[in-house]
């Protein structure tokens, strides 16, 4: 009996539909709860907004920081003469301006989260813009290398 309860488990799993990726937010979504900000009775669309835009960028920030460390670790051992000075190139890009510099945004100090939302919502009120730019991670991501821009290195 517990083999063919066993059996059945398989054929279920089987044949149970397979897993897709979390459908992505929309700007025009993100933006009706991001336009509310200000709004003293919209603080669900308040926490929304802040809580997409602080997971975008710490997501960024811990997948930049990763990549960074094993190109890093790939460049480390037995390198040539170009290996290194790429090497010291990145030490030097990461030490002043942080793993998200590769992704062409530097937040540097500490940036109050509101600023980021408040630069978000303002640059969304072209429409254009949203069309342009429909998925919500690419508005964020167009703001932040649009207000925080790294200068060049030295």
């Amino acid at each position: 009996m517990l083999k063919y309860g066993l059996i059945l488990l398989i054929i279920a799993i089987l044949a149970a539909p397979t897993a897709h990726a979390v459908e992505a937010l929309s700007s025009s979504e993100l933006l009706s709860h991001c336009d509310r900000f200000e709004e003293p009775d919209a603080e669900e669309d308040r926490i929304f907004c802040l809580r997409y835009i602080q997971g975008f960028i710490d997501g960024a920030i811990a997948t930049d920081e990763r990549v960074v460390q094993n190109v890093t670790r790939e460049l480390g051992g037995g390198e040539s003469f170009s290996e290194r000075a790429a090497r010291t190139r990145i030490g030097n890009r990461l030490g002043q301006f942080g793993a998200t510099a590769y992704a062409e945004y530097c937040l540097g100090d500490p940036v109050p989260l509101k600023e980021v939302v408040h630069h978000v919502v303002d640059d969304a009120q072209d429409p254009e813009l949203v069309k342009k730019i429909p998925l919500a991670r690419e508005l964020v991501y167009q703001a932040l290398r649009t207000h925080y821009p790294c200068s060049t290195v030295e």
